[in-house]
């Protein structure tokens, strides 16, 4: 099929790293394609593109809000239940309301704050030994972790850290296959 000069072959492109973008697909108009994007992602360095993991920032942020969050809202669940144990007979609907806001905000936030403390002690962590063995692998996770763990419960002797340790790095390499299975398998 021979073209003018001044129609294009949708599917053709100069550039072989970019894409055609036609936004008016759908409405089936005559528009010729009128984006070309790219296909990988841009980098404004060269070092950029060869890092690809979140900064120390980021994976702080990360790691700490997501625990924090996370355990807000298990906490906030906790404490509604206990409020419901808690109610009595002569109890109005006002009062119910209040025991269950009242539960609901002290559980939620000190499971947040716990919580949250272990997800900002982790991020440091994990962000240290990438630093200290310059690479991002599952067994910077499990240090991140069982270092995690002993940090957290130092202050209960050395069997209770060294406790609390192992489980940290055993909890840390489970997410992290778990991470990659999910990958693997689940196309995510």
């Amino acid at each position: 099929m021979a073209y003018a000069s001044s129609d294009r072959d949708p599917n053709r492109t100069e550039n072989p790293n970019t894409r055609l973008y036609n936004p008016y697909q759908d409405l089936n108009l005559p528009a010729k394609t009128l984006y070309q994007l790219p296909t990988s992602p841009e980098f404004l360095f060269q070092e950029e593109s060869l890092r690809q993991r979140r900064s120390w920032g980021e994976n702080l942020t990360f790691y700490t809000g997501s625990a924090y969050l996370s355990a807000s809202i298990g906490g906030a669940s906790v404490g509604f239940f206990s409020a419901f144990k808690s109610f009595e007979p002569t109890d109005t609907m006002k009062l119910k309301v209040n025991r269950i806001l009242n539960s609901s905000g002290h559980s939620g936030r000190v499971w947040g704050n716990r919580i949250g403390i272990a997800g900002l002690i982790y991020a440091m962590m994990e962000s240290g030994v990438v630093m200290a063995t310059d690479r991002d692998d599952v067994w910077t996770s499990v240090a991140a972790g069982l270092g995690t763990g002993a940090v957290c419960r130092a202050a209960r002797g050395v069997r209770s850290a060294a406790v609390a340790g192992a489980l940290g790095g055993l909890a840390a390499g489970a997410v992290v296959a778990g991470k990659q299975m999910m990958k693997r398998y689940a196309m995510i």
